[in-house]
């Protein structure tokens, strides 16, 4: 059992930081040393698209002017592949995985409907296919790497969990994921094993982040319980969005850092605008990162749990 409350950052460094990511760093980042917690710094970078060590630094470099410090980090998931080879070695073992064929375009065709998170629900075309359809196949194309999941009546499938902001949340995952991807057709382990594997070595208690990720927890929870690891709890913040409803990305280049620091100059004026915003504090007055330790809540959020719109008057 843990005792000291362990958070992390889990920055990709697939672009400069916007302010959704700052949210979450920060919303993380409070709730931990508001409980004199530690904070673990850590790079996901498998994806080759993300493997850019000049935007890693820059994400070092921006949470440093932001005040939001860490006690362990940074730690490189480039480095860390042997864990997850291991634990995709015993979920084998076990007889939970099997080999996938069905590419990008096969998936999006399929009837089947799709999960909250806009992905396809996977219809187990792979599932059962013989030893001599699977030789057959993987001379045309690889093969990606699949965990079976419980028959949709069988309780095990059925997971619960009570979010900070968001309350109890139940899914069924074969009805609402299907069986999942733990390692793709290019052979990069995929998102849900990984940050599983890290949060349980790295002993981290709670996760926060965007409400985006909100529908991958019953996955990572039955991984976890698979693979025998304790389970932290989960907080998730609401979404920063435009004015138009398009949630705020690095792809967009939606109010990155650069911009933010050019509008608001000083991490102070930034921090007390957004925290003003998302219901920390009671209002946008120019605030450092440790200033709003004292009077940070999950509560507070929860109270503010729909999505933020960021228009035009947020930089004024």
């Amino acid at each position: 059992m843990y005792h000291t409350p362990v958070g992390r950052f889990a920055p990709s460094p697939s672009g400069r930081m916007h302010l959704g990511n700052i949210f979450s760093a920060l919303a993380a980042w409070l709730s931990v040393r508001s409980q004199n917690g530690r904070m673990v710094l850590r790079i996901e970078d498998l994806d080759p698209r993300c493997c850019d060590p000049k935007r890693a630094q820059q994400i070092i470099d921006d949470l440093r002017w932001l005040g939001l410090d860490w006690d362990e980090g940074p730690i490189y998931q480039h480095d860390r592949l042997d864990l997850y080879r291991e634990a995709t070695a015993e979920l084998h073992t076990d007889g939970l995985t099997y080999p996938c064929f069905c590419t990008r375009a096969e998936l999006h065709a399929a009837s089947a409907p799709h999960a909250s998170d806009g992905t396809p629900v996977y219809a187990g075309t792979c599932r059962n296919l013989t030893a001599q359809q699977i030789e057959e196949r993987q001379r045309v194309r690889p093969a990606a790497l699949r965990l079976r999941v419980p028959d949709a009546d069988d309780p095990a499938g059925t997971i619960s969990f009570v979010d900070r902001v968001y309350g109890t949340q139940t899914e069924t995952l074969a009805r609402d994921c299907g069986d999942f991807l733990i390692q793709r057709s290019d052979g990069v382990y995929a998102y849900q094993l990984v940050v599983v594997v890290d949060d349980a070595e790295m002993s981290v208690t709670e996760v926060a982040r965007g409400r985006d990720l909100l529908s991958s927890v019953p996955r990572q929870m039955y991984l976890q319980r698979l693979l025998g690891f304790a389970q932290p709890a989960y907080a998730h913040v609401p979404m920063l969005i435009a004015p138009d409803g398009r949630r705020l990305s690095k792809r967009e280049h939606d109010c990155d850092m650069g911009e933010l620091k050019r509008a608001f100059d000083t991490p102070e004026r930034l921090l007390g605008r957004l925290a003003g915003a998302a219901g920390i504090a009671p209002d946008s007055a120019p605030r450092s990162a440790e200033q709003l330790i004292d009077i940070f809540s999950w509560d507070a959020i929860a109270a503010h749990h729909a999505d933020i719109v960021i228009d035009g008057t947020f930089f004024e």
